[in-house]
């Protein structure tokens, strides 16, 4: 198990990417949480297995069709404690 801390640039809000990461996580099993922050850009926290994490992590260069990503942040992290679902902020 692992978990990565994002942070997604580009035209990530108002065009539904925390609920569309929300979605893909879920689908993925993977847990964690999308808010939005104040710079524009969007945090992402990604918990899960190894595979399952990096496949997620690959989607947030995509996301809904109508964002436009320019670039994704990642880094490794620990939290505490480990998010039992996935929820947007």
């Amino acid at each position: 198990m692992i978990a990565r801390i994002c942070w997604v640039s580009g035209r990530v809000q108002g065009v539904f990417y925390r609920g569309s990461a929300q979605a893909r996580a879920r689908e993925l099993g993977i847990t964690g949480y999308a808010r939005n922050l104040e710079d524009g850009r969007v945090e992402v926290l990604a918990c899960g297995e190894r595979t399952r994490v990096e496949q997620f992590v690959a989607w947030l260069w995509v996301g809904p069709t109508a964002a436009h990503v320019t670039a994704v942040e990642v880094v490794e992290h620990a939290p505490d404690p480990w998010p039992a679902g996935f929820v947007t902020s």
